[in-house]
């Protein structure tokens, strides 16, 4: 389980002061699928950095039963002087998995071939993308956050992408953001409407996005 009790997140850059949320109270629990629709800008990313513990509140409590990924795709947890297999065993010791199981599965999931053994630094976007996927994936967590990246890479890199992100689904909790209406509805069960700092939850995805996309036809 998931639950944020009042919390508030503001940023404060060069004498400027923005406040993304202010007293966001909700509950998710163990085996939802949730998509989460929002506009540029609204808080999508920075409501997944609270619910993973990237980041932490303003204000408020943030309470997890539930062991929960960091965004899928999340790229600036690596090292770029480091080789994206040293990447990946880093990770795994952190997470306390068989460094073995995971290189063994991030090298079958991104296919970087003799790149997994030179710098993060040497890659292009695509192939730090990839092995952030599959360092995501390669962790076992009950609960997993994408953000915006499901469609990244080639066909196959897809596919895959999809297969996988749906067994995690099936058997776990899944947290989805993305502007694509088919995407959301492909792998969640119930939406909601991040608009003006709230997140209100809708029984349907369809109705999240209709409601989302009625928001912002009224800009």
């Amino acid at each position: 389980m998931i639950e944020f009790h009042g919390v508030s997140k503001t940023y404060h850059t060069r004498g400027l002061k923005r406040r993304v949320f202010s007293d966001l109270s909700f509950r998710i629990e163990p085996g939802d699928s949730l998509a989460i629709c929002g506009a540029n800008g609204a808080g999508k990313s920075t409501l997944l950095r609270l619910i993973a513990g990237v980041e932490h509140p303003t204000g408020g409590r943030i309470k997890r039963t539930m062991r929960t990924s960091w965004p899928i795709g999340f790229t600036s947890a690596f090292q770029p002087g480091m080789t994206g297999a040293d990447n990946a065993r880093f990770i795994a010791r952190i997470y306390q998995q068989d460094e073995q199981a995971v290189l063994d599965y991030v090298n079958d999931f991104a296919q970087l071939g003799v790149y997994m053994n030179q710098a993060v630094s040497t890659y292009s976007s695509g192939m730090v993308s990839r092995l952030a996927f599959g360092v995501s994936l390669a962790i076992n967590f009950d609960c997993y956050l994408v953000d915006e990246v499901a469609a990244a890479g080639d066909v196959r890199f897809r596919r895959r992408s999809e297969e996988e992100l749906m067994k995690r689904r099936d058997n776990g909790t899944l947290i989805m953001t993305s502007h694509d209406p088919y995407m959301l509805e492909q792998y969640c069960t119930r939406g909601a409407v991040l608009y003006s700092g709230a997140l209100v939850f809708f029984d349907t995805v369809a109705e999240a996005c209709e409601v989302h996309h009625a928001l912002q036809m009224r800009q």
